[in-house]
């Protein structure tokens, strides 16, 4: 496979066609193409490259303001770039849109061999699949190693798939608020999702295109998704049992929580494809480092990379207990505890100590010592306040 040149200094996103892409279930994707963005230069010996995987519903936009090609703004603003965590002076950056999205990365809205979009026929894919299609971006852009692979939540499930299925592609790792393997409590919480989506009148089986689709069904699916991504303690502290301002729900208004979910469902369904939703919950839900490699233990012991592992500790859905797992790998040189009471969206919000432990991963800094926490002021309950985005 030809190589491309990897010494673009802009982030303009470009797609590259990969060839076909034998999957996981036993079918094939026959052109796989892979979206991404870079910043910095590959150096002459190509080992300062850093691959960071978005989440769920993110894209390759890690930096930069909203735009054409760009929904909304970078998902990670201030870690990448000049004199930044990961400093572009001295590491170049790759960012893909993973497979089975819609921002550009082959998935379900993606043209099929025949010229109609993939729809209801889309393949089931794995995480490990995911992982697969980016090593082929990173063949084909020279990079025969990273010196770090960094993402969270299944962003973080992908950073840990490359360092046990390409160790020696894979340097120093990290992995942020995700687990091993998918579990029980958190295919449960998909499994109304997927139905909210597959039972709306304009699903159409997943053939859909070119209407505008489960819009309804996709708005729900959020709702339920981002009372996870949030913990108890903040919906509490921020909402209350208020009602909303200006309404009754005792005569058929609604509450303040209830508006705050409302609008997140739908910011996700204006920009977002209900097909891929699926697709990639349908994805971490068969997430399992172990599967055919003996077990989780056994698959951990298989790390050579340097493997930092972060957690939130309010997190519901990804559990403290969850990474700790992860932490037994022998490859494990920290287990860091993001302190924070936004739940599982922290990894996004909580910035300044995320972006700690990436330097210190990528540095090889030794841990801080931890402060206590200030004690968290009450927002007035009956104004949703809107922190930090939610990509995951």
């Amino acid at each position: 496979m030809a190589t491309v040149p990897c010494d673009v200094p802009a982030s303009r996103r470009r797609t590259l066609s990969l060839g076909a892409l034998p999957l996981d279930g036993g079918e094939q994707l026959e052109d796989l193409r892979v979206s991404y963005q870079t910043w910095g230069r590959l150096n002459a010996a190509r080992d300062n490259a850093v691959l960071v995987l978005h989440a769920l519903t993110g894209d390759s936009h890690v930096v930069g303001e909203r735009g054409p090609d760009h929904p909304t703004p970078g998902w990670w603003p201030g870690l990448v770039g000049p004199g930044r965590p990961v400093d572009t002076d001295d590491h170049f950056v790759v960012a893909p849109a993973l497979l089975g999205g819609c921002r550009g990365t082959t998935g379900p809205s993606s043209k099929a061999p025949d010229g109609r979009p993939y729809g209801s026929s889309f393949p089931r894919i794995t995480v490990r699949d995911q992982v697969r299609a980016e090593a082929r971006l990173a063949d084909a852009l020279g990079i025969h190693q990273f010196a770090l692979v960094v993402g969270g939540s299944v962003g973080g499930m992908r950073s840990l798939e490359w360092a046990v299925s390409y160790p020696g592609r894979v340097r120093r790792c990290v992995v942020l608020a995700a687990s091993a393997a998918a579990t029980a409590d958190q295919i449960a919480w998909s499994v109304p999702q997927c139905h909210a989506i597959r039972l709306d009148p304009a699903f159409h089986g997943g053939d859909y295109y070119p209407g505008p689709g489960p819009r309804q069904g996709l708005e729900i699916a959020r709702q339920i998704a981002h009372a996870t991504y949030r913990s108890a303690e903040e919906l509490g502290l921020r909402f209350g049992a208020c009602a909303q301002d200006g309404e009754e729900p005792l005569r058929g208004g609604r509450y303040a929580v209830q508006s705050y979910l409302e609008h997140h469902g739908k910011k996700l369904a204006r920009r977002f494809d209900a097909n891929s939703y699926l697709v990639l919950t349908e994805a971490m839900n068969s997430h399992d480092v172990g599967r055919g490699r003996g077990g989780v233990e056994a698959a951990l012991r298989r790390i050579t990379a340097e493997l930092t592992v972060g957690v939130v500790s309010s997190d519901r859905l990804f559990t403290p207990a969850d990474g700790r797992a992860l932490a037994s790998s022998p490859a494990c040189r920290e287990l860091a505890v993001i302190d924070s009471p936004y739940g599982h969206d922290a990894f996004l919000i909580e910035t300044e100590q995320v972006f700690g432990i990436i330097a210190r991963a990528l540095t090889g800094g030794s841990a801080p010592q931890p402060v206590a926490p200030a004690p968290a002021e009450r927002p007035a309950p009956s104004t949703p306040v809107l922190v930090g985005p939610s990509l995951w």
